[in-house]
């Protein structure tokens, strides 16, 4: 039961989330840069009332031996949801690569891949689940 209730609240909070993305998008439209809306999307994620880490150092651990090799996660939400932006012109393989491999490696489920260099934000939202 624990588990559907963690997906439940997991569902939940990417609601909000989407949420917060399309009124970020809405406002400022495609063509910047990905740490403008970065940081504009932190700011709305907290008005809602959400715990918002922005660029969270990853480790990766090899053997035992655990390596700062410089991987940051965009933005963690409720230590649960990780958010990796881009503004590319297409989402590409390697961006989906790089959001499982954050996952796997910070042992989360959910994240959300998101280019905002789109006209219409719902083409830009890409839901990973490990």
């Amino acid at each position: 039961m624990s588990i559907i209730r963690n997906l439940k609240a997991l569902n939940e909070i990417s609601y909000t989330i989407i949420g917060a993305v399309y009124k970020v998008h809405r406002t400022l439209g495609p063509g910047l840069l990905e740490s403008t809306y970065e940081v504009c999307l932190e700011y709305e994620l907290l008005k809602q009332d959400l715990k918002v880490i922005r660029q969270k150092a990853l480790p990766v651990v090899y053997e035992e031996i655990k390596l700062d090799a410089g991987y940051r996660i965009d933005l963690l939400v409720e230590n649960s949801i990780i958010l990796e932006l881009k503004a590319v012109e297409a989402i590409e393989p390697i961006h989906k690569a790089q959001i499982m491999t954050y996952l796997k490696l910070s042992e989360r489920k959910l994240g959300l891949l998101l280019n905002f260099n789109v006209e219409n934000m719902q083409k830009g939202i890409t839901r990973i689940i490990m």
